[in-house]
């Protein structure tokens, strides 16, 4: 298996962590409302939360938890 090693800076990884996130959700709805079958998004929705996952406690461990925090309210 080939792979790719990234170096991300904190704002980089928030960004990557967001957008996979509001993808699985996405892939969600689609996999709770669609019958169809070229809809099914089921076994790659499993291996995306798998990847959010890893990420996020990789991510959590190195940067803290306001690398998860995607709010963009003002302080």
């Amino acid at each position: 298996m080939r792979r790719i090693t990234l170096d991300l800076a904190s704002s980089d990884m928030k960004l990557v962590l967001e957008g996979l996130e509001s993808l699985e959700k996405q892939w969600a709805h689609v996999c709770e409302n669609s019958d169809d079958e070229i809809s099914d998004y089921g076994n790659d929705l499993i291996e995306l939360r798998l990847l959010i996952k890893s990420l996020r406690n990789d991510a959590i461990s190195v940067f803290g938890d306001n690398v998860v925090n995607f709010s963009r309210d003002l302080l």
